[in-house]
């Protein structure tokens, strides 16, 4: 395996899917930003307010966590948890 694919697999990609005024948006973003940090994730926010189709896919279930395209968390994340996950992803 090349030096780039191996980078290119080990990259992970997390969306939060959040909205203006949502404390447990609050309390899963710094859960997820230390974790990405830790991880050197690529974070993404998406506020789901800002597109019709979002709100209608996540608009009960914020905050959601996506992990490299597929949803792994809604509501709440412990670190704990999430630290598991990211790990999988690069193994």
């Amino acid at each position: 395996m090349s030096t780039t694919t191996r980078e290119r697999r080990a990259t992970i990609r997390l969306t939060l899917y959040t909205r203006s005024g949502c404390h447990l948006c609050h309390e899963m973003r710094a859960v997820v930003e230390a974790a990405a940090r830790a991880h050197a994730a690529v974070l993404e926010e998406i506020d789901v307010d800002g597109d019709p189709a979002l709100a209608a896919t996540y608009g009960a279930e914020v905050p959601v966590l996506g992990v490299n395209g597929r949803k792994a968390f809604k509501y709440r994340v412990e670190p704990r948890a999430l630290d598991a996950r990211l790990a999988r992803e690069l193994a």
